[in-house]
């Protein structure tokens, strides 16, 4: 196993933008347990034991049960700081405290792009399922942040001759269906949502990053900060290359939705390969769903 991401930093970053307290810069993760909430709400059955996974400030869990379908919710966080007045479970980013076959669902917004062992996370949460037990997540996917990436490569390098990953990877939505299937999860279904962000500047941007706890984290990152200069070449290049004819520069978040159910014999058998398309529909076994899109929103002035 490759070890991409330095764990306690990520911790540490996540538990620091908390602590900050900008509600403002949370707005990908109200989106995200909305959009978590609804797909949950069509879904013809009640969970009895729910576990939310590393959900952050808590929100996804309270639109979780306010659908009405989850009978008791437990969260799971690195830090009890999470868990304000609620109370949390504390466990590692990568482990899945729960009891096997004792979970009918689990959830996790906006976490699992930060595990080194993302493949042994999934497995956990299999094995932590009961049968015919649901998992949802959110992931941050390929295209998120590419604007970001792309500048800071060009500047750095312009500047210095060289350049450091500065933005971390995110994963194809392809790779994560073949995560989920390579768990054990029967019905996989994965989709996309694009959100188009827009920002005064660069720095408005990073500010944002800095206080949702996304900056960077890699194993791999260069430990000598970047300089002014930089930073400012990479503002301009953002401008010229990304920005609307009001100014306002665009910021890319996509966000890969995923399901799967632990197997249980009265599910739906697989078809012949090339003989059908799964409908998302019959997967999270509901009358209907609408489709995806992109979606836009502003972000800090």
């Amino acid at each position: 196993m490759d070890i991409v991401f330095d764990q306690p930093l990520v911790e540490a970053r996540r538990l620091r933008a908390l602590k900050a307290g900008d509600e403002k810069a949370q707005f990908l993760l109200d989106i995200v347990a909305e959009d978590l909430a609804e797909r949950l709400a069509v879904v013809e059955r009640r969970f009895e034991t729910a576990v939310e996974l590393h959900g952050y400030t808590g929100v996804t869990a309270r639109a979780l049960m306010a659908t009405g379908k989850i009978g008791t919710l437990t969260r799971i966080e690195t830090d009890n700081a999470f868990g304000g007045t609620e109370g949390v479970t504390v466990a590692p980013l990568e482990t899945v405290p729960v009891a096997p076959a004792s979970a009918n669902l689990v959830v996790s917004p906006l976490s699992l792009h930060l595990t080194n062992d993302t493949p042994g996370v999934f497995i956990q949460v299999r094995r932590a399922l009961a049968p015919d037990g649901l998992f949802l997540a959110a992931i941050p996917g390929n295209g998120t942040l590419q604007e970001l990436r792309e500048v800071l490569l060009a500047a750095e390098s312009e500047i210095t001759g060289g350049a450091s990953p500065r933005v971390i990877p995110f994963a194809d939505v392809r790779d994560i269906g073949a995560l989920l299937q390579r768990a054990g999860f029967a019905l996989p279904v994965t989709d996309t949502e694009t959100y188009t962000v827009r920002y005064a500047s660069l720095f408005a941007l990073m500010k944002d990053l800095r206080a949702m706890g996304m900056t960077n984290t890699l194993i791999a990152r260069s430990r000598k900060p970047l300089s002014r200069a930089v930073f400012l070449r990479a503002a301009e290049l953002y401008a010229e290359r990304f920005a609307d004819p009001d100014g306002r520069i665009r910021a890319t978040f996509s966000v890969i939705y995923l399901s799967g159910w632990a197997p249980h014999e009265s599910q739906q058998k697989p078809l012949a390969p090339g003989s059908a398309k799964m409908r998302l529909a019959d997967a999270l076994k509901v009358e209907g769903t609408s489709g995806s899109g992109a979606k836009g929103n502003d972000g800090s002035p």
